[in-house]
């Protein structure tokens, strides 16, 4: 099992800024799943920018969640951000 979420934040084209409960900071690209399914809702940046870590993932208000693992196995290392 992968480090959890502890906290995130939107950052501009659709990344994410995430730090996970071990200390890492990593970046989560969004833009491959805004055409997919329910989460086509993140295209509206407003909407993307409610983000929230919640139960060790990241949620938006209407539910869409990225599991934790993927989370953590695809964002990019984030130091100096």
């Amino acid at each position: 099992m992968n480090p959890r979420v502890k906290s995130v934040s939107a950052l501009s084209d659709y990344r994410l800024k995430i730090v996970f409960a071990n200390g890492r900071v990593g970046i989560y690209d969004c833009r491959p799943l805004l055409n997919f399914g329910v989460f086509t809702e993140l295209q509206d940046e407003h909407y993307f920018r409610q983000v929230r870590a919640e139960m060790g993932t990241v949620v938006w208000p209407h539910e869409q969640d990225i599991c934790p693992d993927t989370l953590y196995l695809d964002s990019q290392d984030a130091e100096g951000l």
